[in-house]
């Protein structure tokens, strides 16, 4: 227990500035401090490296609070706290600064009114009937658009407003890009890389080479610089972010937030350690900063302030920017208290608004395993929509993430076939799968299907198709490509809510200079990282088969069930021996019965081998959505009798006629 933690310190008012015309308030929470003092700096943004033009003393409050006053009109004025902690007095960055100066150094007083693009005020969030029905894009905001097949402005590549830019096509072909892409592609989320303040990139110095993925934090609440086309303005980052929001809303895309409240850039000299020492930070028995993030700190969620701080963060962003979901970072790193906190206080503004994160940590921490937020205790969240991120999908169908050579299931690794089913039915407990079998986990650790997201690929690590490339160097490109759209065919049909890599659907790679494969790529280069929207051209049908895929999803209720409840009714697995007899085939049988299509009887199969599979469907009247060329809704071929041959590595998906 932290000393500060007590009822005398726990200050449930606003922090922060708040801008009125006629006055600004602002108000810091800083207990221990023997002295606090605002200094304001003028409104000159390109002047971001003068002394104060004025310092003014703060008044000691409530519950650890100092707080003043100004009457007069501050907008535009930027403005730091002088904080006196043992004597030492400190120049600290509001930790609520709802706006900046370049490279975050500096709080800025804003009318955020004024920043809202026309008709914000009136922009609605695409429907979204359950979170089961939620398709999960995941992309950095500068790999987007940066790349010179684009089609987007030059002025407009790498930043938020390039989401805006509508009609963009690789340069001579007909092939969309950007905006226009995603929404042919079908995803109804687009999860943005880590797009609030971070530290590494200097802002300052648009034009020189540098790149990060953001997850080294430095302000909570406001967007980041390098992404506005203006880093100086502090309205700017704000209005082009909300820019970019309001046209994925209009192009029928939510936004996801990646956030990273499970460790600061900074340790010691960090603004939250600066305004209260020792407070906001894990320590281990010795005093020193723990470690569970790997990046030199953690934030202790459990404190009250600390909680109220990433609460107040999440808020924030849902309300003032229409945000739809959050991701977190680390999530292990939380304590459960937390996570339940923020998805009750998001359920009063709007209860679709999803929340999922790393269900692991990234090291030893002082945060008692019963307490934190990882995959096991996803089942102590009820019926909550909260979700954790599913390892055991991701290495059962491709193999280790660590292990380049180690395979999966769709790569030729046997004996997998328990790890599929957990997959298909969403981490719930469930007849028919052996759970002594599966991958990583032993019992089924979501309580309802929306707690599961599904996934193969994502920013860390390599590249699905860097990995087939590695592990299946002896195979041909035709059958790695097979075994690419099997992987999306497993992601795309199971129950849960699906999540991939921005460029999955075209066979995206990250290649260093020396041609080796990248597989941490967080400042590697533009080259190693941008989407090279050429792909997307050259492996049309790999997108197709996607969108195939995505389709599908969305018309038939079966592939996003709500309730682990629903799933134990309408899906049974076929039995080894009874409908088939080959090792490693997956098939299962699933009723529709939301009454909107008129079949409602589906077969899904998976045939992993290189060797074909004959399956007895036990009735006639079948017809062929999915199979190795093709994915949609639209029939491709009838069966004639009750029986069926899959190829090898793919997946069919039959529906009744």
């Amino acid at each position: 227990m932290n000393l500060l933690d007590n009822d005398y310190n726990n200050y449930i008012g606003k922090l922060g500035m708040e801008y009125s015309k006629d006055s600004t308030k602002f108000v810091l929470w800083a207990p221990n401090a023997n002295n606090v003092r605002l200094a304001l700096f003028g409104k000159d943004e390109k002047n971001h490296m003068n002394a104060p033009e004025e310092i003014l003393d703060m008044n000691r409050g409530l519950q650890g609070t100092w707080s003043i006053e100004i009457k007069k009109d501050l907008k535009g004025e930027f403005y730091n706290y002088l904080v006196t902690n043992s004597g030492n007095e400190r120049e600290v960055t509001d930790p609520y600064a709802k706006a900046l100066g370049v490279n975050g150094h500096r709080g800025m007083v804003v009318d955020l009114k004024e920043t809202n693009p026309i008709d914000f005020n009136k922009d609605e969030k695409p429907e979204l009937i359950s979170a089961s029905g939620s398709i999960i894009y995941e992309v950095h905001v500068r790999d987007f658009s940066i790349n010179e097949n684009s089609g987007v402005r030059f002025e407009r590549k790498g930043r938020f407003v390039a989401f805006c830019e509508h009609g963009t096509t690789i340069p001579g072909q007909y092939t969309k890009t950007g905006i226009d892409y995603l929404k042919h592609l079908g995803v109804t989320h687009v999860h943005l890389l880590p797009s609030f303040d971070y530290e590494t990139i200097d802002e300052s110095n648009p034009d020189m080479p540098q790149y990060n993925w953001g997850y080294d934090p430095k302000n909570y609440f406001t967007p980041e610089g390098s992404y506005s086309t203006n880093p100086f303005s502090g309205e700017k980052r704000i209005n082009e972010f909300k820019e970019m929001v309001k046209s994925l809303h209009k192009a029928g895309i939510r936004v996801v937030m990646d956030m990273v409240y499970n460790h600061t850039y900074r340790s010691h000299d960090s603004n939250l350690n600066l305004a209260v020492p020792g407070y906001y930070y894990r320590q281990d028995s010795n005093g020193n900063f723990s470690n569970g993030s790997g990046c030199g700190n953690e934030l202790a969620s459990e404190r009250y302030m600390v909680r109220k701080l990433i609460v107040d963060s999440v808020i924030y962003w849902a309300k003032e920017y229409h945000i739809d979901g959050f991701r977190f970072d680390l999530m292990g790193l939380h304590d459960i208290e937390t996570i339940k906190k923020i998805r009750v206080e998001l359920d009063k503004i709007d209860s679709s608004i999803l929340v999922y994160g790393e269900g692991w940590t990234g090291g030893w921490t002082p945060l008692r395993g019963e307490d934190s937020a990882v995959k096991e205790n996803i089942i102590k969240f009820d019926k909550m929509q909260i979700a954790a991120f599913s390892d055991d999908t991701r290495d059962a169908v491709k193999g280790h993430v660590f292990n380049i050579n180690e395979r999966g299931y769709v790569n030729g690794r046997t004996g997998l076939e328990e790890s599929i089913k957990f997959c298909i039915v969403g981490a719930i407990g469930k007849e028919g799968i052996n759970y002594d079998k599966v991958l990583y986990s032993r019992w089924a650790w979501a309580n309802e299907p929306y707690q599961c997201i599904n996934y193969i690929s994502a920013h860390d690590n390599y590249t699905l198709w860097d990995k087939l490339s590695m592990s299946n160097q002896d195979s041909s490109l035709e059958k790695r490509k097979n075994m690419n759209k099997l992987a999306a065919a497993i992601v795309l049909t199971s129950q849960g809510i699906p999540f991939f890599q921005a460029g999955e659907e075209f066979l995206r790679t990250k290649k260093n200079d020396d041609g080796s494969f990248n597989h941490d790529s967080y400042n590697a280069p533009d080259r190693v990282n941008n989407l090279e929207w050429s792909r997307a051209h050259e492996y049309e049908d790999i997108v197709n088969y996607y969108r195939g895929l995505i389709k599908l999803r969305k018309k038939y209720k079966a592939f996003r069930m709500n309730s682990s409840e629903e799933i134990r009714i309408n899906l049974t697995f076929f039995e080894n021996g009874e409908s088939f007899y080959k090792e490693n085939v997956v098939a299962y049988k699933i009723e529709d019965n939301s009454g909107r299509n008129l079949s409602n009887t589906i077969v899904v199969i998976f045939n992993p081998n290189d060797e074909e599979a004959f399956i007895d469907l036990k009735e006639c009247g079948w017809s062929v959505l999915v199979n190795k060329e093709r994915a949609g809704v639209d029939e491709i071929y009838a069966i004639a009798g009750n029986n069926i041959t899959v190829p090898s590595k793919c997946a069919y998906v039959l529906i009744k006629k």
